[in-house]
């Protein structure tokens, strides 16, 4: 098992040095999302309207984080399951999205188009969300608010 750190925006290039089992270390921005952020986006997509964020390059964390304590970017934020984001994956990554972070299986058409377009699905420790927690130094809420949790934010993050 190698270890790998990238940066964001993520290359093709960056991507083919990853092999499963890997362990990479991610340090820039991200995207969270979950189910109901997605639905809206492909919603979007269907209409020909500009999503709120561009995807191209970029990676989504399946979170929907606990609210913030003072003086904490972020609260707990554990992944969520994968799966759920299966039926809208394929079409971000037809968009340029490099990648998704979650817990969980996805299925065989998430998996071909992962392969089409050379993106790659990470795997995060379920119940690690206070851990993982730490390793996000700023938070901004970027697109439906009125989702709470499940809104669409901007993370940084560092390893």
């Amino acid at each position: 098992m190698a270890e790998h750190r990238i940066e964001t925006p993520v290359s093709d290039e960056d991507i083919a040095k990853l092999r499963a089992g890997d362990k990479i270390f991610i340090t820039g921005y991200l995207y969270t999302g979950r189910d109901s952020a997605h639905k809206k986006l492909i919603e979007l997509v269907k209409e020909g309207k500009e999503l709120p964020i561009d995807v191209k390059g970029q990676i989504i964390y399946y979170v929907g984080p606990t609210p913030a304590r003072p003086g904490n970017p972020i609260g707990s934020a554990g992944p969520t399951t994968s799966y759920r984001m299966d039926s809208y994956a394929p079409t971000l990554h037809s968009l340029g999205l490099k990648g998704t972070i979650g817990k969980g299986s996805r299925n065989e058409e998430v998996k071909e188009s992962l392969k089409k377009y050379k993106g790659v699905y990470l795997a995060a420790v379920g119940g690690a969300g206070a851990l993982i927690s730490k390793s996000i130094e700023e938070s901004e809420v970027i697109a439906y608010p009125e989702l709470g949790p499940e809104a669409i934010r901007r993370i940084k993050v560092k390893d």
